[in-house]
């Protein structure tokens, strides 16, 4: 995943070098693209919109407008940023088209873990796998929190998501956001005073 926005020369060198790559409408530079970014997108908008059908066409549409607009993009910020900024409002333009419309219920997130892409993380440990009830516990758990981020009001889930799930920091949130930064500070806080009580509704217990 992406985490935060630390690079090197080389890597920035590397980047603008990739980006120059995009802006001739190089081939093989978007389907390195698109391979490089794929899963981190999909799961991104996966965590916004809660609906794994949603979530694979709207990753695609992320690809489609990142090809149109590339030559507009003036590299100011890390190419990943200016992806999630992108993927985060078609996000938005797509709850408010949903908005106008009977409420659907989300679909259940673990459908898509045959693909493998919300996999990725921390690995378990060799204590966790062989205890297979606190495995499945640990699993039944994260499934509630994953459910939990998807109820959030916008406003608060796309900041926590940011934060707390792709672990940005808050200069690159303010960047794809748009927002001043003590709003996200805000409005995450709030998102996970929220997040907290609701998981902690479902499970039964307090999270401190």
């Amino acid at each position: 995943m992406m985490r935060g926005l630390s690079v090197t020369v080389t890597e920035a060198d590397d980047e603008r070098r990739f980006l120059r790559r995009l802006q001739a409408r190089d081939e093989h530079a978007f389907n390195e693209l698109v391979q490089l970014y794929e899963g981190r997108v999909y799961r991104l908008v996966l965590r916004i919109l809660g609906k794994p059908d949603e979530a694979e066409d709207m990753a695609q549409d992320v690809f489609v407008a990142v090809f149109r607009s590339v030559d507009k993009f003036r590299g100011d910020s890390k190419l990943s940023t200016w992806i999630y900024k992108i993927a985060i409002n078609l996000c938005k333009n797509r709850g408010r088209y949903w908005s106008r419309r009977p409420s659907e219920a989300a679909e259940d997130l673990g459908d898509v873990e045959e693909k493998g892409w919300l996999e990725e993380g921390p690995a378990r440990t060799t204590a966790e796998l062989s205890a297979p009830d606190q495995h499945v516990q640990g699993y039944q758990v994260e499934e509630i929190v994953r459910r939990c981020i998807q109820e959030l009001g916008p406003d608060y889930r796309d900041v926590v998501v940011l934060r707390d799930v792709e672990e940005l920091r808050y200069e690159e949130i303010v960047e794809i956001t748009g927002l001043p930064e003590g709003t996200v500070k805000s409005r995450l806080h709030r998102g996970r005073a929220l997040l907290k009580a609701r998981v902690s509704r479902l499970l039964g217990e307090k999270i401190e």
